[in-house]
C-alpha cells in the first residue's frame, strides 16, 4: 500500500507541475495577443470575442441573478428601514393623540369642576359617577347628587364634552342617569347646518339611531347634532354628537360624550321657559293714547295752579 501511494506520487506531481506550465504559458499568451498593437490581431481578438462571448451568456446569468439578488436586498433593506422609521412616528402620533385626548378630557373635567358655565342662563350641580347599571337591556348610571342638592326627574346630565342622558330617579344623596343609548331614550334633536328637526332613539348601541328626519336628502354625515328643546325635554343647543351613517344606510349619531371615561357628570338645572302668550308685544310697545291739545298736563301742576295764593286771601 505504502509502495502504490508512492508512485501515484511520484505521477501526480510532475503532472500538476506540467499542467500549471501549460497554464501559465497560455495566459502569458493570451496576455501577448491582448497587448498586441497590430490590425491583424486586433481582427483576430474581435473574431474570437464575437464567436466566444455569446456563448458565454449561460455562464454569466448567474452572476447577473447575484448582482440582481443583491440589488433586490438592498431595496428591501430601505424599505425595512423606512417601515420602521413610519412604524415609529405611527407610535409617536398615537401617544400624541392619546395625550391631546387626556388633556382635552382633563380640561372638560377642569372645567366641569370650576363650574365654568358654557351657558349664563344655566347652571348646573356636578357630581361623581359612582356605578354602572351593569344591565345588558338598561344602561345607566349613578351620580352621588340627588333631592338634598335640587336635583329633579328629566334634567338633562352632560360631561365636559356632550349630553350623556337625562335624569330618571331621584334619592336623597344618588340619583339615576338614563343614558342616550339606552332604548328607552327618547330625544328631539336639530341637525345643523340645515336645521332640520328629528329624534335620537337610542337602542343599546354605541351610536343611536336619528329618525324622523323633516329632509333625509338635506342632512350629510359630518353634520352637527344638537338638542332641539322642543316639548321642553332638554334646553336648546346642547351638544349631542355628530351624524354619521351606518353600512345599511340608516343615520346614527357619534356621540360627544366619553361613555367609556364618566367620571364627573353635570346635571343641568332646567326650570323651564316664561312662556308668551301675545307675541305681538314683543315687536312694538302698546300705542299711547292719542290727545287734541298737545302733551298731558302734569297733574300736580295743575292742583298747584287751582290753589289760591297765600296772600290774596
Amino acid at each position: 500500500m505504502a509502495r502504490d501511494r508512492a508512485q501515484a506520487d511520484d505521477y501526480t506531481g510532475p503532472l500538476k507541475r506540467l499542467l500549471i506550465g501549460v497554464l501559465l504559458v497560455c495566459l502569458l499568451g493570451l496576455f501577448l495577443l491582448w497587448r498586441i498593437d497590430s490590425p491583424r490581431v486586433e481582427r483576430f481578438r474581435a473574431q474570437v470575442v464575437d464567436q466566444v462571448v455569446p456563448s458565454f451568456d449561460w455562464a454569466m446569468a448567474p452572476v447577473t441573478a447575484a448582482v440582481n439578488i443583491l440589488h433586490d436586498f438592498q431595496s428591501y433593506q430601505r424599505i425595512y428601514q423606512q417601515n420602521q422609521e413610519l412604524r415609529r412616528e405611527l407610535q409617536q402620533m398615537k401617544a400624541w393623540k392619546e395625550a391631546a385626548l387626556q388633556l382635552e378630557q382633563e380640561n372638560a373635567r377642569l372645567l366641569d369642576l370650576n363650574n365654568v358655565q358654557l351657558d349664563p342662563r344655566l347652571t348646573y350641580v356636578t357630581g361623581v359617577v359612582m356605578a354602572d347599571s351593569g344591565s345588558p337591556f338598561r344602561q345607566s348610571v349613578l351620580i352621588n347628587v340627588g333631592s338634598r342638592d335640587g336635583i329633579v326627574d328629566g334634567w338633562a346630565a352632560m360631561d365636559g364634552l356632550g349630553l350623556v342622558g337625562r335624569i330618571s330617579g331621584v334619592g336623597d344623596a344618588t340619583s339615576r342617569v338614563v343614558l342616550l343609548t339606552d332604548t328607552s331614550s327618547r330625544i328631539p334633536v336639530t341637525i345643523q347646518p340645515s336645521g332640520q328637526r328629528a329624534l335620537l332613539i337610542g337602542d343599546n348601541t354605541a351610536a343611536p339611531i336619528v329618525d324622523f328626519i323633516e329632509a333625509p336628502d338635506r342632512v350629510r354625515p359630518g353634520d352637527r347634532v344638537m338638542t332641539s328643546g322642543n316639548g321642553g325635554v332638554f334646553p336648546a343647543g346642547l351638544v349631542v354628537g355628530v351624524l354619521a351613517q351606518d353600512p345599511g344606510g340608516r343615520m346614527r349619531v357619534r356621540l360627544a360624550a366619553d361613555y367609556e371615561r364618566l367620571e364627573f357628570l353635570r346635571v343641568l338645572r332646567s326650570y323651564g321657559h316664561e312662556k308668551i302668550d301675545d307675541p305681538g308685544r314683543l315687536i312694538a310697545p302698546a300705542s299711547l293714547p292719542e290727545t287734541s291739545g298737545g302733551p298731558d298736563p302734569d297733574p300736580e301742576t295743575e292742583i298747584d295752579s287751582q290753589q289760591p295764593e297765600a296772600g290774596n286771601g
